[in-house]
């Protein structure tokens, strides 16, 4: 893909390195001048300009992106060019930082954003998903919120050890997308056993979530398949 960063900050910039390290190409848009140092991430294309200005994304071509990542530490900026990159050019993905917690909910398809990254939200859930056993963990939100990835482990002590995934009946707005088991991933099939500490890794849509973690906690073997 053809990726449009804005904001070669450490943010900015350690997500182009990714990027490129795996076969992206990458372009890095920064304002202030001190930031632009081509020289911390070569492979990448750089233009010194203000991305919050129409002209500055028509002379970068943004429109031949497949992406744009909004990663500047200011939220008015990272909004601005989220609702630019969606409407004035009609890029299909635009993902935007989320600095301030309490800006969250502006980060909406109303302002132009496909996927809002909140730093603080994603540091809460790395916590519970590492002590909660049992618990189920919001991971991300996508969609604009109309679903969330979601992550229940089992605890040891679970009624669906040994039981295949068919077995446990899922809402039909939810999807087992993958299980995590002992450093492995496990792409599920209806015949694949589960076990103790699995954590399972679900794509679930608005107000199923409860569900979910009452059918993994009940453990009924009963009902729809999950895949």
């Amino acid at each position: 893909m053809r990726v449009t960063i804005a904001g070669a900050g450490a943010v900015g910039r350690s997500i182009a390195a990714e990027l490129i390290e795996n076969g992206h190409e990458v372009m890095l848009i920064e304002r202030d001048l001190a930031e632009v140092a081509p020289e911390a991430v070569p492979q990448a294309e750089w233009v010194h300009a203000d991305a919050c200005e129409v002209a500055s994304l028509e002379d970068a071509q943004v429109q031949n992106c497949d992406v744009v990542i909004a990663a500047t530490g200011d939220d008015k900026v990272n909004l601005v060019v989220s609702l630019l990159a969606k409407t004035e050019f009609a890029v299909r993905r635009v993902v935007a930082r989320v600095n301030n917690p309490r800006n969250e909910w502006l980060f909406t398809e109303s302002w132009g954003v496909d996927v809002a990254v909140s730093t603080p939200r994603m540091l809460a859930a790395m916590v519970e998903e590492a002590v909660s056993v049992g618990d189920l963990v919001r991971l991300l939100t996508l969609r604009q919120g109309k679903a969330n990835l979601v992550e229940v482990t089992l605890p040891d002590d679970t009624a669906l050890a040994g039981r295949p995934v068919r077995d446990v009946p899922l809402p039909s707005d939810a999807a087992l997308v993958a299980i995590l088991r002992g450093g492995r991933v496990i792409v599920p099939q209806s015949d694949d056993p589960l076990e103790a500490g699995d954590e399972m890794l679900f794509v679930a849509g608005e107000g199923v979530e409860e569900e979910i973690h009452s059918v993994l906690t009940s453990g009924d073997p009963g009902g729809r398949e999950l895949i």
